[in-house]
């Protein structure tokens, strides 16, 4: 599994957990909703790190907390 495939999967769950959509999550994020929703196309390979701090900040949680799953730390190295 990709980072950015954890990444989408880390907010879908957090934003299940709330039960809020993905364009609300843009909304309180101040991100446009059309920017949420290509960062969830599978077809879409980076993210913005700049984009995850506004949803985190949306979802009033740390980068730190975002990142501090065990699915993150389970990811293979990318430098091979």
């Amino acid at each position: 599994m990709s980072v950015k495939d954890v990444v989408v999967q880390r907010f879908k769950a957090l934003c299940q957990e709330r039960n809020i959509k993905i364009n609300e999550l843009a909304n309180i994020s101040g991100v446009t909703p059309s920017t949420a929703y290509s960062m969830m196309d599978e077809t879409r390979r980076d993210i913005s790190i700049i984009t995850i701090k506004k949803f985190c900040d949306g979802l009033e949680i740390t980068l730190g907390e975002f990142f501090s799953t065990p699915e993150f730390d389970s990811l293979e190295q990318e430098i091979y």
